[in-house]
């Protein structure tokens, strides 16, 4: 198996899911790795079992995540992924939804992305290498009813991926969008029993992530999709 060519990561709005499946495969792979959330208290079991550092943030405050990068540089070391998982809901119907609420949504699941990536950027530019990871949803190419502000937050990071990845690439750097299409299974959301494997495991998606990084330059993958193999569409 090829090597992932890099040595450190951070990861924000980690959690219990995917981003925690792939703190595991980073860390497994031999990089120090960093991980970052509003309330880190949650990760204290995934740190003490990965050895990853913990950071606080609130992903849609330029000064706060401005800090985590400064914060990182030092007690980690400059980040060569950086992985962005961050995203919130303001489920409902269109006439009913506080715009507020569809602020601060939009705000964490598309301006904290493009807040991450500059960050990012300005660290991997000068070096010409680095890999940006984000990670997308069903609601990234369609939306559903009542979950407007969720697709409006994840076309936008769509978009922000996909500029930068054409911004970016030529100098060096790996930009990749992740469009989870589909539920992820998870202990308070197993797969039911009359539809084994109707939901994506977190594992095995980080194992995509993981591939990503290791793929040669000639040949980058700019977007990947991942959904159930039992889904009939």
């Amino acid at each position: 198996m090829t090597t992932i060519p890099y040595r450190t990561a951070l990861i924000v709005g980690a959690g219990s899911g995917i981003s925690a499946s792939v703190a595991r495969g980073l860390a497994t792979a031999g990089l120090k790795v960093g991980v970052a959330a509003r309330n880190v208290d949650k990760l204290a079991s995934l740190a003490a079992e990965t050895g990853a550092e913990r950071f606080t943030v609130d992903a849609s405050d330029p000064a706060a995540v401005a800090h985590l990068f400064d914060e990182v540089d030092t007690r980690l070391g400059v980040p060569d992924v950086v992985l962005y998982n961050a995203g919130a809901r303001a489920h409902g119907p269109i006439a009913e939804l506080d715009p507020e609420a569809v602020r601060k949504a939009v705000e964490i699941s598309a301006f904290g992305g493009f807040l991450v990536v500059q960050q990012a950027a300005r660290r991997m530019i000068p070096r010409g290498a680095g890999a940006i990871l984000l990670t997308g949803a069903s609601a990234s190419v369609k939306g559903y009813p009542h979950s407007a502000a969720f697709a409006m937050g994840k076309f936008a990071l769509r978009g922000l991926a996909q500029s930068t990845a054409r911004e970016l690439g030529p100098k060096g750097i790996h930009v990749a969008h992740f469009v989870i299409d589909g539920m992820v299974r998870s202990a308070r959301r197993p797969d039911p029993n009359d539809r084994p494997d109707s939901t994506l495991n977190p594992d095995e998606i980080a194992q995509t992530y993981l591939d990503i990084l290791r793929q040669p330059r000639s040949a980058w993958s700019l977007e990947v999709e991942t959904r159930p193999w039992v889904e009939t569409f």
